[in-house]
């Protein structure tokens, strides 16, 4: 998971709504669960997501994305990984850039880690978050397909 400094960029990013994706921004608001994370090896090369937990363990879980403040949540219940549910602040760049940062209670700007991703084929019902991630010395994309719940 690349984890990076996200204060400067995220704070740039709002100031500068010009470079966000407003249509796709948009197109994220409402309720998702993940369906799916995939990646080559995925039956015997375990990927640790957002320093949460097993990947695997974000099959199922619940997304809510709020595009006019770019804020939301997200949850994980599934059974024999830890339960975990966070506040998240988000922005989509024109560029297909996701950002996230899990505020876990703190207030958005508080928070100076969070996460890059790029976001793919996005349409009314689904889309895709990709992140790479170094597995066995290989730069690997780990894909989470998201669903519209």
């Amino acid at each position: 998971m690349k984890k990076f400094l996200l204060l400067a960029v995220f704070t740039a990013l709002l100031a500068s709504c010009g470079s966000l994706d407003t249509k796709s921004q948009v197109g994220l608001k409402g309720n998702w669960t993940i369906t799916s994370v995939t990646y080559p090896g995925s039956d015997y090369i375990k990927v640790t997501t957002f320093d949460i937990a097993d990947s695997q363990c974000f099959v199922g879980s619940s997304w809510s994305f709020i595009s006019n403040n770019n804020k939301g949540s997200m949850s994980l219940a599934k059974a024999g990984c830890p339960s975990f549910s966070s506040p998240i602040v988000w922005t989509v760049t024109k560029e297909g850039a996701f950002t996230l940062k899990i505020t876990e209670g703190e207030k958005g700007k508080n928070v100076t880690d969070g996460y890059y991703l790029q976001m793919r084929n996005q349409t009314e019902n689904s889309f895709q978050l990709i992140d790479n991630v170094s597995v066995g010395g290989k730069n690997v994309e780990v894909v989470y397909n998201f669903q519209k719940v």
